[in-house]
Formats: C-alpha cells, sequence, structure tokens
C-alpha cells in the first residue's frame, strides 16, 4: 500500500469519562487550563497504530515498532487525521535499513497534536535481557505517587491480565478500527497492548490527575484468543520539567500462557504524574 493512502481520518472518541484519572473529567481538566477531558493517549495511540498496520500487515504487529508523542490535547468529537510520509535517507529515522514512516496526528486546526514514527524490522528486534524486568506483587494500599514511589530502579507491581478475542469488537469499536487484521479479535489490537503500560501506573500510586505524554514500543511477538499476560516493569526516570513532576517506565509484557514465557512487547512509557498548580 502507498504510504498516502494508508492515512485515515477519525472522529476522536472519549472514552474514559468515568475513570479514576479526572484528566478525562470535563470539569477537572478545565481546572488546569484545557478546554475540556483529554482524550486518553493510549486512545490516540490506537489510532495512529492504524497506520503502520495498514502498510505492513500482521508483520507489523509481530516485530514493528512505533513511537509517539502526544504534544497537544485531543478533545471527545474533534476529527484527527493521522498522516504518514517516508523518513528521508539520513533523517535519523529508522535503524539500519529497517523501512520507517513518520506520523503526524493533525487536528480539525490543522495543527500537529502528535509525532510519531513506525518501522518495520526485517528481523525481530531483541527482547531485553533476562532478569531485567521482575515480577512483584501490587501494592495493598498504594502509595501517593512522589520522588520516593518512582524513584529510578524502584521495580513497579505486575499487572496481569489475558486477552479474549470475543471482547475485542467491542475495543475496536471504541477505536474506529475496520482493518481485516483485527476483524474478529484474530490479533490483539497494539492500542489495546499499551494500556498495559498505564494499568502499571495508576495500579502501584495513587494519582491525582494525570497525563500520558510518550509512548514507544517495540512489537516482539502476536497475541492471540486465550493469552495470558503479565506486565512487569520498573521506573527509569524520574525528575521535573517546567513545575511538572514525570515519570519514565520501562515495562515488557510476556505471554506466561504456555510452560514457558515468551515477550511480546517491551514499552517505554512516560507520564506527567503531578501536574503543576
Amino acid at each position: 500500500m502507498d504510504v498516502a493512502s494508508a492515512a485515515r481520518s477519525v472522529v476522536a472518541h472519549n472514552a474514559d469519562t468515568a475513570s479514576e484519572n479526572r484528566i478525562h473529567d470535563d470539569s477537572v481538566a478545565r481546572r488546569y487550563g484545557f478546554g475540556g477531558g483529554l482524550v486518553p493517549g493510549v486512545t490516540l495511540w490506537a489510532y495512529m497504530a492504524h497506520v503502520p498496520t495498514a502498510l505492513w500487515g500482521p508483520a507489523w504487529v509481530e516485530r514493528g515498532t512505533m513511537s509517539a508523542r502526544f504534544v497537544k490535547p485531543v478533545y471527545d468529537g474533534e476529527r484527527v487525521e493521522i498522516t504518514a510520509r517516508r523518513a528521508a535517507p539520513g533523517d535519523g529515522s529508522g535503524r539500519g535499513d529497517d523501512p520507517a514512516v513518520l506520523l503526524t496526528l493533525v487536528g480539525p486546526d490543522g495543527g500537529a497534536r502528535a509525532t510519531g514514527e513506525a518501522s518495520l524490522p526485517g528481523a525481530p528486534r531483541p527482547a531485553p535481557p533476562p532478569g531485567e524486568h521482575h515480577d512483584r506483587p501490587l501494592p495493598g494500599e498504594r502509595p501517593a505517587a512522589d520522588e520516593r514511589s518512582l524513584a529510578p530502579a524502584t521495580v513497579l507491581g505486575t499487572v496481569a491480565g489475558s486477552y479474549h478475542a470475543g471482547a475485542a469488537p467491542a475495543f475496536l469499536d471504541e477505536i474506529h478500527e475496520d482493518l481485516d487484521a483485527f476483524a474478529g479479535g484474530a490479533l490483539a489490537h497494539p492500542g489495546w497492548l499499551i494500556r498495559f503500560a498505564n494499568a502499571a501506573v495508576a495500579a502501584n500510586v495513587a494519582l491525582g490527575p494525570w497525563i500520558h505524554v510518550e509512548s514507544t514500543a517495540t512489537h516482539l511477538g502476536t497475541v492471540t484468543d486465550g493469552t495470558e499476560l503479565r506486565f512487569r516493569s520498573r521506573v527509569a526516570e524520574e525528575y521535573e520539567r517546567h513545575g511538572h513532576r514525570y515519570a519514565v517506565v520501562d515495562g515488557l509484557l510476556v505471554d506466561v500462557t504456555g510452560p514457558g514465557e515468551r515477550p511480546v512487547m517491551h514499552v517505554i512509557h512516560r507520564v506527567i504524574y503531578r501536574l503543576r498548580a
């Protein structure tokens, strides 16, 4: 498929208005200077993942990469367009001979709301070394999110879940996904998988309104019906910028269905866990 024809247009939907993260609630978000509740970053990620899947098919879901940075809010009901163009040689995109495309999620005002990059390596990228990501029980009572609970090298509690094809159509409808690769829930959508990283943050610390601002993911294998999953993660960075407190989580999603284990996605996930007043 030609890169230009892989572009898509979608009316953004904020399905998380009742979630614990009140940044998705209109009244709370407005108190922080936004125009209303923010469409979740993981939803925007799912919209953007349509383009590389349309270009490269299930091979991208199996071994592709994508990074996305959410630079301006997207609000419920806004029509956004995800455009793509081939990366120019020598611009630093991709790795080696990996084909890369540059992605932009454009708002109705014509401005970029998110930017990103996707590639299809000729062979799967290596998983992180064994033992780099560890299981740890979730806390019985979540500590407040701060510089101590999110200190670099902190091992976070493991988030577990399972993928069932029968539940996939509701999620695909929510993100307006119609590609044949995901029809009937045959493959877990990358937008569903990336939610494990958000869940790991929310399950380990008590948060006020917070924002998912960036993710880089490397697919290491596909997830199909009945797969049991664990997301093991640790804090890679914690810092302050412009009055916001940021945390970066390094996580590995692992298939634990069989007698062995199989990594399926490596994620670097950046969030503003405490907004400036």
